[in-house]
């Protein structure tokens, strides 16, 4: 999660509030006249404010178990019907949600659930439910939608099966092992959406968390002159890449020691307060007769409570450099606190890295 969705998170659970309960009590009513409005909405109300979104999300579809037809398939009937009624993508997360608490008794029926709703929202969530009971049949039918007409089941097979999906629980078996990811990555390493390419260099680079060798080695032999696929490595690698691990810099073309010279490098202001932007500036100096290929990062050693550091490295600029030309290079930074993030005031040290290797150090400093 970036550090603005996690700004942003605190209010994601409102998606949930009490005008939206109604919205999908009055809705669910309407599609099955036999539903008890009032008690799915003193369920879904009860202590609603101490709940997060996910716990929201999952208080919906457990409302939704002794207020809908007691047989399975027939509740999936009604929530068939409900899905394109909704007026929020994320909202209908809770629908599959339902499918994972109640569908386990009954897999074909769920999966097929599961690809309808994902159209509507996503599935991901719920499909980890399934993969969770049973890794290798899930991961099968999920092998059949990665070559689905419809961009949102593909982006389903994917996202679906990443290793550490965000804001779910972890699959521990492909965290160890994700040999059997390959089928599905395979087919959509150079699929036509940006919303599924997206997905699967996200599920890759969570890969390379675990198992990055198995990841550089898969992209390596993938067709990298294809733009979709190179778009895919790129955006996999990333982790790797603000590492500065010298093998997937090197699938990015830019393996090779740079041959540069740092100049005017400095942070501006010198001296900042809490919620203050800084501004980092550089040039960079080709010293090479042959044209370089340049991934510039930038890391910043935050100071931490106990008054040590820890650095995070940020993407600043990837480029062909011609032979003896110069670039300029600039970023602004806001320095505030996220829900991920808490600030200490002290110096705070600023490092830039070219391919991978360290290149000069400037300062500025924090006060409360």
């Amino acid at each position: 999660m970036s550090d603005a969705e996690s700004e942003a998170a605190p209010a994601l659970k409102e998606i949930f509030d009490a005008r939206r309960m109604r919205h999908i009590a009055t809705e669910t009513a309407a599609v099955f006249p036999g539903f008890d409005k009032k008690r799915f909405l003193s369920l879904v109300l009860a202590d609603l404010d101490s709940l997060s979104i996910m716990q929201r999300l999952r208080r919906v579809a457990e409302a939704f178990r002794p207020t809908l037809p007691a047989d399975y398939r027939q509740a999936l009937g009604v929530l068939r019907e409900l899905a394109p009624r909704l007026d929020n993508g994320f909202v209908t997360m809770a629908l599959p949600e339902y499918a994972a608490l109640y569908g386990a008794d009954d897999v074909p029926a769920s999966m097929d659930a599961l690809k309808f709703f994902t159209t509507f929202g996503s599935s991901e969530f719920a499909v980890r439910h399934f993969l969770q009971r049973d890794l290798t049949g899930t991961l099968a039918v999920m092998k059949r939608w990665s070559t689905d007409k419809n961009e949102h089941v593909r982006r389903l097979a994917s996202e679906g099966s990443r290793p550490r999906l965000p804001w779910s629980f972890q699959i521990k078996p492909l965290m160890a092992d994700p040999s059997a990811l390959a089928p599905i990555l395979e087919n959509l390493k150079d699929d036509a959406s940006l919303y599924v390419r997206r997905s699967v260099a996200n599920s890759l680079n969570d890969i390379t968390k675990d198992n990055p060798e198995w990841a550089l080695e898969r992209i390596e032999g993938w067709p990298l002159d294809s733009p979709g696929t190179a778009w895919i490595a790129k955006h996999a690698l990333r982790s790797l890449i603000k590492k500065g691990n010298q093998r997937a810099l090197a699938v990015m073309g830019a393996g090779a020691a740079a041959e540069v010279e740092l100049k005017a490098l400095k942070v501006s202001p010198k001296s900042i307060r809490l919620g203050e932007s800084i501004t980092l500036s550089l040039a960079l100096h080709s010293t090479s007769a042959k044209s370089q290929r340049l991934v510039v990062d930038y890391g910043i050693h935050y100071v931490k409570k106990s008054g040590g550091t820890a650095v995070k490295v940020f993407k600043l600029k990837t480029f062909t450099l011609a032979p003896h030309a110069m670039e300029q290079l600039s970023r602004s930074q806001s320095i505030k606190d996220f829900t991920t993030r808490v600030h200490y005031a002290g110096r705070h040290e600023v490092e830039v890295f070219v391919n991978g290797q360290s290149c000069g150090r400037t300062a500025f400093t924090l006060s409360k």
